[in-house]
């Protein structure tokens, strides 16, 4: 496995990109406030360029529920 980050030439980034032997691929972004923006850029654009190998784009932030924001696009409450 491996756990580097994802930024394209426009700034867009993920904070963290985990890949597991298979090639499978799962992007995390930490967010430090309650209020995330749907702007999932960053996400979206990993999951286009890995296409089938995009298994979930997770955000966590500081707050009590999840929220869905698209296919496999999930932001989850604080841990």
């Amino acid at each position: 496995m491996s756990f580097p980050h994802y930024r394209t030439k426009d700034q867009d980034e993920v904070d963290v990109v985990i890949e597991d032997r298979r090639g499978r691929v799962v992007g995390i972004e930490v967010k430090a406030s309650a209020t995330v923006p749907q702007d999932f850029r960053g996400l979206r654009q990993l999951q286009e360029g890995v296409r089938d190998r995009f298994v979930r784009g997770l955000v966590l932030h500081d707050h009590h529920r999840v929220t869905p924001f698209g296919e496999k696009l999930q932001v989850l409450w604080s841990m």
